[in-house]
């Protein structure tokens, strides 16, 4: 059973959305994955919102561009966390989307990451999860060792000149 949706307004969010769902699968969190405009198809988004805490998830991570609405209404209907993950536009570069994103009201928050920040959401997402799953953190502790390991691998290499 998914512990963590991941949802979008439309498949132009999909290739960042894609790099939460690969951090998920590779430290072993299901995850489920839905296109969904809280615009364009309310009905559809009231339904889905109001099912994820039956469902059994625990997080939702959700991508959204320029008035970037999906994470805020999420986040007005899940009473669990949700990660909001600005897309970059066009128009404002992703600005726009920060704001509508992390400028949240009182009593509804946001966790937020950087515009296009698909791998961190997934990240954050597997955090909140591993408050509660010492198997998860030992998994995420593993994760954050390679990064380190991989970043002296390299500047070991520099040094030698093969880089």
């Amino acid at each position: 059973m998914p512990k963590v949706s991941i949802v979008m307004g439309s498949d132009s969010d999909l290739p960042v959305m894609r790099q939460a769902e690969e951090v998920l699968k590779e430290l072993g969190i299901e995850s489920e994955m839905r296109i969904i405009s809280a615009h364009r198809e309310p009905d559809e988004f009231f339904s889905y919102a109001k099912g994820c805490k039956d469902r059994g998830i625990k997080v939702i991570i959700a991508g959204a561009g320029k008035a970037a609405h999906l994470p805020g209404m999420c986040a007005a209907i899940f009473p669990l966390p949700v990660i909001g993950i600005p897309m970059k536009t066009s128009d404002l570069g992703g600005v726009d989307s920060l704001y509508s994103i992390v400028q949240m009201p009182s009593g509804i928050p946001v966790a937020t990451v950087a515009i296009n920040g698909g791998k961190n959401a997934g990240i954050l997402a597997a955090k909140i999860l591993a408050a509660s799953d010492e198997d998860l953190l030992k998994k995420l502790e593993a994760y954050s060792s390679d990064m380190k390991d991989a970043v002296i691998k390299k500047d070991e290499m520099l040094q030698k000149g093969e880089l």
